[in-house]
């Protein structure tokens, strides 16, 4: 069964490398909901680089927004046990382009790994990371979610949306949240995981660290009612 996610963790010997580095879906995402109406959005998350994994991540994002408050749950399996795992919502930051959850195919030089930065052209650049404080927007964190040894967490947090939303337009350029423009990625694979030198990463990360290992793209929930967090 899935355990909480635990907080103020480092990387699991990954975070001194770290060091170094409610309207409608054409409106938008709304700086706060209406009184009395929730809207919520979810991502169904799919498996990418199960070979490197060394199995498939299945899993499930959701938010709910309920007047100014933005409920975020993330429930994974299949993720390496005992490590921290980076999590964010990606996007396009200067356009309005909906993000899509890339594939094998855009493993665009063709060593059998989809690094994260193959992922930009499908699913833009990184954005809000899944951490103790989302609204922060600090992306080199050791509060990312640790799995247990069954290699499931879950992950939950309630922020202020408008909060968020500033800090958001401020480091986007003004844009809007837009949830049903962006895609849920999960990240991280042990640090001895041998990965070919031509697999790429951001700064002075490790590939490691970074490789994506499920995506999901986020969407509206018609009838606002979220299905159930998965668990084994």
């Amino acid at each position: 069964m899935i355990a909480h996610a635990r907080f103020l963790m480092p990387l699991a010997g990954i975070a001194t490398l770290l060091l170094g580095l409610v309207g409608t879906p054409a409106a938008g995402t709304p700086v706060a909901g209406t009184p009395g109406e929730v809207t919520t959005y979810q991502a169904v998350l799919s498996p990418l680089n199960s070979d490197v994994n060394g199995g498939d991540v299945s899993g499930l994002a959701t938010f709910v927004i309920d007047g100014d408050q933005l409920e975020i749950s993330i429930g994974v399996d299949g993720v390496a046990p005992g490590i921290s795992h980076l999590q964010h919502f990606h996007g396009f930051a200067e356009t309005d382009q909906a993000a899509t959850c890339p594939t094998m195919a855009d493993d665009a030089n063709g060593d059998g790994v989809l690094d994260i930065v193959e992922t930009e052209t499908k699913a833009g650049t990184t954005m809000v990371p899944f951490t103790e404080d989302p609204a922060n927007m600090e992306i080199v964190n050791t509060t990312y979610p640790m799995a247990d040894e069954s290699g499931s967490y879950v992950y939950e947090q309630t922020v202020s949306l408008s909060a968020l939303q500033e800090a958001f337009a401020m480091q986007f350029n003004g844009q809007d949240l837009n949830l049903d423009k962006r895609v849920v990625f999960i990240h991280t694979v042990p640090a001895d995981t041998d990965l070919p030198g031509t697999a790429q990463s951001l700064d002075d990360i490790p590939a490691q660290v970074t490789l994506p290992i499920a995506c999901g793209v986020i969407e509206l929930v018609p009838n606002g009612t979220p299905e159930a967090t998965p668990v084994r």
